[in-house]
């Protein structure tokens, strides 16, 4: 209840400023990396992002040194076959040496309100895991609880719909898409991690039954974006390979090294002249977490997968150079509060670790040299709740996006 009680103090506190803009019928404003190459009009396309940061812990008594890396460097192409149909491809190298695909699908337009896409896609949910460009969010890293609530950069394979209708102002996303993979042999998914193990991310992906991944965007009133984003399914486990449907023991074995995800977010985003505004709330229920973490027990010890997950943020930004004459250039301080806790909840019998319910304070500046180029600073105050003070973190970095 005190989590749907922060989400509301959000919501309202957002729309006291919102509210004050005019309804329009506007056109989808916000951008990605990968809504650019569907709009190029050109056979091949090319585009890219990439971030290097330097993070450092500070306080404490104590010297520590700092860490420098690339963190990404990410090329994208996209080829026109037809006025209807487009690939979308992305190649991510991440720390220098470890290489990814993160997407690779076919878009078959039929009109702006209808387009079928099918291969290795982001899951639509929140804001940060589809406009994960470096550019496009405050602070040197990503919202924490946008690495273990929803487990950025999230993407699986599937098929499904999207498009976006004008007259509603509304942008959707529909996709059949293979689950998280919570048993390979050990358990993928834990309280201190979350989810984000269990990501599959379309290599040798596993499935047994799809899930369902939404979201739709709202986007009719002047510099406001409501977004509403809903998961859910069954989790996928190695133990259903192979397995004989009239062996029950086997069957209950297996059965036990599954949950179910229901996953829910909402989001809302606000810019108006100088002003910008920022709310996410995620809420993840685990079904069958009793017979996981018995089941997925190493060691002789349990496994400690939450039975609900939660986490939210509230951000403020002013770009401070608005009216400035002398250049045009943005200078954006900003202020975001973080709470998350990968076990909101647990099952009967198991106790709530404290190390997993954090308070994030991030206070920073961002200053766009030209657009694409942004220069980074910022602070980030950590408090567990079983700790009495806040662990210190410098951040510094450089983001690109073409």
């Amino acid at each position: 209840m005190k989590y749907w009680k922060s989400l509301t103090l959000i919501m309202t506190i957002s729309l006291t400023f919102v509210f004050t803009a005019h309804a329009q019928n506007a056109e989808y404003g916000l951008s990605n990396t990968v809504s650019n190459l569907l709009k190029s009009d050109r056979s091949l396309s090319f585009g890219g992002y990439g971030q290097i940061d330097y993070n450092k812990p500070f306080g404490n008594n104590t010297l520590q040194n700092g860490n420098l890396d690339v963190h990404r460097l990410v090329l994208m192409f996209g080829y026109r076959f037809s006025d209807k149909l487009s690939l979308v491809s992305e190649i991510e190298v991440e720390h220098v040496q470890e290489i990814y695909i993160e997407q690779a699908f076919l878009n078959y337009s039929f009109a702006h309100y209808l387009q079928v896409r099918a291969g290795l896609m982001l899951v639509p949910m929140g804001i940060i895991n589809e406009y994960h460009e470096p550019t496009n969010y405050h602070g040197v890293e990503r919202p924490l609880i946008d690495t273990y609530i929803v487990p950025t950069t999230w993407r699986e394979i599937g098929i499904g719909f999207t498009g976006t209708i004008p007259e509603m102002a509304l942008r959707y996303q529909a996709y059949l898409m293979n689950g998280f993979s919570s048993y390979n042999g050990t358990a993928q998914l834990s309280g201190k991690n979350g989810l984000r193990k269990g990501r599959q991310k379309g290599a040798e992906s596993i499935m047994l039954k799809p899930v369902l991944a939404f979201r739709s965007e709202y986007y009719g009133i002047l510099g406001l974006n409501l977004g509403l984003s809903a998961y859910t399914g069954q989790t996928q486990s190695s133990l259903y390979k192979s397995l004989n449907r009239d062996d029950e023991t086997a069957i209950t074995r297996a059965d036990s090294s599954v949950v179910s995800i229901k996953m829910l977010g909402v989001d809302i985003r606000y810019q108006r002249k100088a002003l910008e505004i920022r709310g996410q709330f995620y809420h993840t229920w685990i079904g069958n977490a009793l017979e996981y973490n018995l089941f997925t027990a190493s060691s002789g010890v349990n496994n400690d997968l939450g039975s609900t997950m939660v986490g939210y943020y509230a951000e403020v930004a002013y770009n401070i150079f608005y009216r400035a004459k002398f250049t045009k250039t943005k200078l954006v301080p900003f202020v975001r509060y973080s709470v998350y806790n990968t076990q909101a909840s647990v099952a009967e019998g198991f106790i709530e670790n404290e190390d997993y319910q954090k308070e994030v304070i991030t206070g920073g500046i961002d200053w766009t040299i030209v657009t694409g180029v942004v220069v980074k600073a910022d602070v980030q105050l950590i408090k567990p709740k079983s700790s009495e003070g806040y662990s210190q973190a410098f951040d510094a970095g450089i983001a690109i996006w073409f």
